[in-house]
């Protein structure tokens, strides 16, 4: 186990611990969401690359909004949260957040850290990573308008926060070869998603940890209890051929008869949150982000308007008050 910050994909420069660059949902996706090849489509394929530096008023937003994701956390009296950040813009898809962790209160690391999984660029392989709040909110980069999402878990639910918590089930349930666009409900990749959902799989389903084949057995329980994927369609055929040329990119795992039409289903935070509210009917949803020095608070199943817009009932925080 390791301590500090990263995104989805850890940049290989270290030299700005306070920004790790945009979470990666994957190149494939990224590339169908792009206009054709170009600078912009060019950009997103270096996802390995360093950062962009944060000037000081961005930092301090980004800190401001972190701080109000704490105390509301803190409010609940829940022992975990399930969140989610947006990275890619997936908005011509219907998603707004690409990379899902779970905040446990009690962290070993600090209070309301991140558990996720996240693509290293040095060795190009997945690990498993305990995060700051601040520092998984500051990886979601500079865009103008920030997003974080939180579904916290009754207290009854402490089978979740026992299996987040443990240090060997977390391994157990890491694969050796890093997928962001990885099927879910094959073993031969995973994405940083997907690792959130087979750990609920095994709280949920109450499955062994300890025999043998456990993520093909989590697997098999999310799709028994109805566990339902996001569904991506990449309508040309150029763009699923790139996907070799990708270290953190794979077709191979996703049935024929998906990848034939362009189809491709994976694990996303809105499936996970879906999910979880469809088996825990205490769940809550807070909804947070941040525009022109502005934050904005919701709770609810409803989601905020696009450009960071509250409504009635909102909680709004001007930051230069």
């Amino acid at each position: 186990m390791t301590s500090g910050n990263a995104s989805c994909a850890r940049p290989r420069s270290r030299s700005d611990p306070g920004a790790r660059g945009r979470a990666v949902l994957a190149a494939l996706v990224a590339l169908a969401a792009l206009a054709p090849a170009g600078p912009a489509s060019a950009g997103v394929l270096r996802v390995c690359d360093a950062p962009t530096e944060l000037d000081a008023t961005r930092q301090d937003t980004l800190f401001r909004f972190a701080d109000v994701v704490r105390t509301t956390l803190e409010s609940t009296g829940a022992a975990l949260a399930l969140v989610s950040r947006a990275g890619l813009d997936l908005s011509r898809f219907e998603m707004r957040y690409s990379h899902a962790g779970i905040s446990l209160r009690e962290s070993r690391n600090a209070p309301w850290s991140v558990r996720q999984l996240y693509y290293d660029c040095d060795t190009r392989r997945p690990r498993i990573y305990d995060e700051g709040l601040a520092g998984f909110v500051v990886g979601a980069g500079d865009a103008p308008v920030g997003w974080f999402a939180a579904v916290v878990l009754p207290a009854d639910e402490a089978p979740v926060e026992r299996a987040a918590r443990d240090d060997r089930l977390a391994l157990r349930l890491l694969a050796g070869t890093y997928s962001a666009n990885a099927y879910a409900f094959r073993p031969d990749y995973q994405n940083c998603n997907q690792w959130v959902a087979e750990l609920l799989a095994v709280a949920w389903g109450g499955l062994d940890a300890t025999g043998d084949g456990l993520r093909d057995r989590a697997q098999g329980w999310l799709r028994a209890s109805g566990y339902a994927p996001a569904r991506f369609e990449v309508r040309n055929p150029l763009l699923i051929g790139a996907a070799a040329a990708l270290p953190w990119l794979h077709v191979a795992d996703h049935p024929p008869e998906d990848v034939a039409p362009g189809v491709f289903r994976v694990s996303m935070p809105a499936s996970i949150d879906a999910f979880a509210r469809s088996r825990v009917p205490g769940a809550r949803r807070f909804e947070f982000c941040h525009a022109n020095r502005r934050i904005v608070v919701r709770e609810g199943w409803t989601p905020i308007d696009a450009g960071c817009v509250p409504r009635p009932g909102d909680r709004v925080v001007e930051l230069d008050r």
